[in-house]
């Protein structure tokens, strides 16, 4: 356990409600998708409502991208469990606003304010997973966190298809959940605190403290590679569903079978990297880039529902084990003092990543002529990438379950 939790022990409470509140990013990005076409036609009579609905869903991961950073900041500066709590409250406030707000500009507004309060929450919660536990098991619990992004991925855009039934609005209904977590929130989160820090001494301005410079040199190399990791990560869990509808899967029943598929690939990947933590990140990320290019460039070669199924399989394998790698690689390299700022970058890189996602792929579909050959292209740039981590990566890098606490 790092040397910030030592005057308290975190057990499973503390685990699941910081791996639930982890979740609530991916429920902003993929639980209205399903809605999105009844509420274009609910806007038909907005100018440019088909480019403006789109981004309802975007947007905050756009805002996430950009925000963490700051986010950080104010974990480090200030607190990580008052932070916590007001942007969960924030979140539940935000995220139901389209429940009476009859403006699509102003749905818009609201998802920028969501994007905010994701940003605070994920960079919150990843930091106290760091905080409170160190070593082996911190690589577990890390890897978790993702396997349970992929899962609520899955979890949450069947769940806005069902209650999208209802209409366009009922799904943000479920923006609500985070009011329910923040209760428990309450009680149970603590503000871990260093027993000696003499660098983080208190400065006259609101509480606020100063800190010590960040490990730039550290931080940028995961920090770029995990830009890249977010393309990588992102592309199917987007894209399949379309992939199958351009070969003739049309059942919803059948491509959620075989997205869910993808999901227990990355599960379980996700799920081994604890056992893997002992290797460096310069061992695991060219076979986690690796897996992720083969993957699709094995998806983009036929038409073959069967050989697609395969290629999502083996990608999703690949991005299970590649978001665990590159978090532990990054906050590894941090201490208490530096660890909000520090996930608050690679978050924020992370989520740019996710954001360029669909729009690089929708611009190589439109260079080669179709999705799957632009997938094609994405695999030969990922395994480019796999290999060039081997230059990247310095060899100098410690185990990932090795921690500074």
């Amino acid at each position: 356990m790092s040397e910030a939790a030592t005057l308290r022990r975190a057990g499973a409470g503390q685990l699941v409600l910081l791996l639930a509140g982890s979740c609530l990013s991916v429920l902003g990005a993929v639980l209205i998708a399903p809605v999105l076409p009844q509420m274009t036609d609910h806007f038909a009579g907005v100018a440019g409502a088909d480019v403006l609905v789109p981004i309802v869903l975007t947007v905050p991961a756009l805002m996430i991208g950009l925000t963490a950073p700051f986010a950080g900041f104010i974990v480090d500066a200030i607190d990580r469990k008052r932070l916590l709590i007001a942007a969960m409250i924030g979140y539940a406030l935000c995220g139901t606003a389209p429940l009476y707000l009859n403006s699509l500009p102003a749905i818009i507004g609201s998802r920028v304010l969501v994007g905010l309060c994701e940003a605070a929450i994920m960079t919150c919660c990843t930091t106290l997973i760091a905080d409170y536990w160190s070593g082996r098991r911190r690589s577990r619990y890390l890897g978790l966190q993702t396997l349970l992004a992929s899962v609520s991925a899955t979890i949450f855009l069947g769940l806005g298809g069902v209650i999208g039934g209802s209409g366009w609005r009922a799904p943000f209904w479920l923006y609500a959940i985070a009011l329910v977590l923040a209760v428990p929130m309450v009680l149970l989160i603590w503000q871990p605190v260093r027993t000696q820090s003499p660098a983080l001494s208190p400065s006259p301005a609101a509480g606020a403290r100063k800190l010590p410079p960040l490990p730039w040199r550290a931080l940028r190399t995961p920090c770029l590679v995990t830009l890249g990791g977010g393309i990588v990560f992102y592309a199917l869990i987007v894209e399949l569903s379309f992939v199958l509808d351009e070969v003739g899967v049309t059942a919803t029943g059948t491509i959620g079978a075989l997205s869910a598929l993808m999901s227990l690939a990355t599960a379980i990947a996700a799920g081994s990297f604890a056992k893997l933590s002992a290797r460096t990140p310069r061992q695991l990320l060219p076979i986690a880039f690796g897996l992720a290019a083969a993957g699709f460039l094995i998806l983009s070669a036929t038409a073959s529902v069967p050989v697609i199924t395969t290629g999502a399989v083996v990608a999703g394998a690949g991005t299970g084990l590649l978001l665990p790698t590159l978090l532990t690689w990054a906050t590894n390299n941090l201490g208490f003092e530096e660890r909000g700022r520090g996930t608050g970058l690679w978050t924020g890189a992370l989520f740019i990543g996710e954001f360029l996602s669909p729009l690089l792929i929708n611009g190589l579909s439109a260079a080669t002529g179709g999705l799957r050959p632009a997938i094609g292209v994405l695999g030969v740039a990922t395994a480019v990438l796999a290999v060039a981590t081997l230059a990247i990566v310095p060899r100098s890098a410690p185990a990932l379950n090795i921690t500074t606490d």
